[in-house]
């Protein structure tokens, strides 16, 4: 299964998915210092910056095509971290839009979106309906890393939609996500056993990274489902 990855960070949620056995085929991330290090990871695959320029003819023209389209949409409209007030859907880095544009562009059979627990509400109503009328079945779950054994919360808001290629919706694989035994451990320590090298242990670096593991059995859900 073939994943273009947006607002790829440091490239937690591309480990994750490569770990389930799918493979990372671009990258999209426009902080400079991030893209350094997924070009230490990813030196082969494609890496562009700007989401809001690129498009999906020219992701086509130099990958062809996508299996599953994921991304961690920036949370600082919605983060209790964020500085400032939180202005949700109103603020100017609110990009889902830009996804979904891309969404439809790619058409692929699989979208996963990631976000802060705090993403529930207004936003998710907005995303949810925006797949639908794309024709995907939509279903959002919230898992925290101590689900997956991380010494740490770190709770996030998966949103998972699923179109077959008549681009009907079809029930999106969930089940075996949804019975990931929900541990109880504070945050703790965050380092090398989250699957990235501890010099990367830089705050902002962390902030915008997803945990691999969550994204790695979302993963191995998702290829369940397609091979029945």
């Amino acid at each position: 299964m073939r994943v273009l990855e947006l607002f790829a960070g440091i490239g937690g949620m591309a480990l994750g998915l490569e770990r389930a056995g799918m493979e990372t085929v671009g990258l999209c991330e426009i902080d400079p210092a991030c893209r350094f290090w997924l070009r230490e990871h990813w030196p082969e695959v494609p890496i562009w910056e700007d989401v809001t320029t690129l498009t999906g003819v020219e992701v086509h023209e130099r990958i062809g095509t996508v299996d599953l389209l994921a991304g961690g949409v920036p949370c600082q409209p919605f983060s209790s971290a964020s500085r400032g007030r939180k202005a949700g859907t109103a603020d100017a880095r609110w990009l889902w839009p830009e996804m979904f544009r891309l969404t439809q562009e790619l058409e692929p059979p699989w979208v996963v979106l990631e976000n802060v627990a705090q993403f529930d509400g207004v936003a998710l109503e907005q995303v949810a309906s925006d797949l639908e009328t794309g024709g995907y079945e939509v279903q959002a779950l919230e898992i925290p890393a101590c689900a997956v054994g991380c010494d740490h919360r770190r709770e996030r808001l998966w949103i998972l939609g699923y179109s077959d290629s008549h681009r009907e919706s079809s029930r999106p694989v969930n089940a075996e996500v949804a019975r990931m035994p929900w541990g109880d451990r504070d945050a703790g320590g965050v380092g090398p056993e989250d699957g990235l090298p501890g010099r990367m242990a830089a705050l902002q670096a962390y902030g915008n990274a997803v945990v691999p593991q969550v994204a790695e059995a979302i993963g191995r859900a998702i290829l369940s489902q397609a091979l029945e």
